[in-house]
């Protein structure tokens, strides 16, 4: 997802401005992937090589060594087909794909120190490009206090602009609705405000 210097900026100012309203934090990530899947190729390989001998074994006269041939033969195009990113990330099932995003988006959270805002009003806005997922996670103090869905309809809009190519309005509506919530309840000076990055953090 290209994200130009100018929307990083924007988008950078627009959580600079929500958190000028607030003592909670918010911090922005965007990963180009979570995991690379790269046992997924060598697993496709591996399952398809291994059925390749049986057939010829029972209804063909090959020799043992020109099975053993074909099938080392079958592993390695299986494996250099399914070796492509977008061939690979296909191959891996939906629930894998979230699960590492989601376990990439706490890992983040922890990363960047919004665990240890005195509050315990950190926000983090995650998205993995390659697995498609975004994810807002929030402490303790400031989840505790946002109705059920709130937190789904925010990553709602955000995918939304996501998928129009507007990916910079979708990380700003995403900051601003946030920010207004810990307005609301975490206003400035009701805890003290931890040095966390204003800017959209990109990960390769």
């Amino acid at each position: 997802m290209f994200i130009s210097d100018a929307d990083r900026k924007r988008i950078a100012d627009a959580i600079a401005a929500a958190e000028r309203a607030t003592s909670g934090e918010i911090v922005a990530v965007i990963a180009a992937e979570s995991a690379s899947y790269l046992s997924v190729p060598f697993l496709a390989a591996s399952v398809i090589a291994l059925a390749v001998p049986w057939p010829l074994i029972f209804f063909t006269w090959f020799s043992i060594q020109g099975i053993y041939a074909l099938q080392l033969a079958v592993f390695a195009a299986v494996f250099a087909l399914a070796l492509p990113r977008p061939i690979r990330f296909r191959l891996v099932p939906r629930p894998i794909l979230i699960q590492r995003a989601h376990r990439r988006a706490v890992e983040q959270f922890l990363a960047q120190n919004l665990h240890t805002t005195q509050g315990r009003t950190g926000v983090l806005i995650f998205v993995s490009v390659a697995e498609r997922y975004a994810e807002v996670l929030a402490d303790a103090a400031i989840h505790a206090k946002v109705p059920a869905g709130t937190w789904q309809h925010i990553i709602d809009g955000l995918t939304h602009a996501i998928s129009q190519g507007r990916a910079a309005d979708g990380f700003i509506g995403a900051v601003e609705a946030i920010g207004r919530m810990l307005a609301e309840h975490f206003p400035p000076g009701s805890a003290d405000r931890a040095e966390l990055p204003n800017h959209l953090i990109v990960l390769d």
